[in-house]
């Protein structure tokens, strides 16, 4: 945790997704105060004419970017790091910012586990010191 899940209408070079996600990486760990290696992007294209939402009545290609984070993040830490998010994949992959939405789900720091890192993410606490944690 967290996992960043990008679903995009769509194909794009692997270089151009591999820079995306160590940006929006980079991104969430400064923001959050986590420890970077802890941070997993999936870029998962859904093919030309796979992903849709309508506008004015109409069908139009759009991503969705799930953020599954630990639960208790204020909400305007959340809307920073959405723009944030948002502005990365406008830069890297040219997504339309209208048609992204970044949508969040909460998971206790125990519902997280990481071998490499020592088991399972601390809980976030609202006077957490900005150590790396999850």
């Amino acid at each position: 945790m967290p996992y960043l899940q990008l679903d995009v209408d769509g194909h794009h070079a692997a270089d151009d997704k591999k820079r995306l996600a160590k940006r929006m990486a980079e991104s969430y760990a400064t923001m959050m105060t986590v420890d970077i290696r802890r941070v997993s992007v999936a870029i998962r294209e859904c093919g030309d004419g796979a992903l849709w939402r309508t506008v004015d009545g109409e069908p139009v290609p759009v991503s969705v970017l799930m953020c599954d984070i630990r639960e208790g993040r204020p909400v305007a830490a959340r809307l920073a790091l959405a723009k944030r998010l948002i502005a990365d994949c406008v830069e890297l992959l040219g997504l339309r910012e209208d048609r992204l939405n970044v949508e969040f789900t909460q998971h206790r720091g125990d519902e997280m586990y990481h071998p490499t890192l020592g088991g399972f993410s601390p809980d976030w606490t609202a006077d957490e010191d900005a150590g790396p944690s999850g």
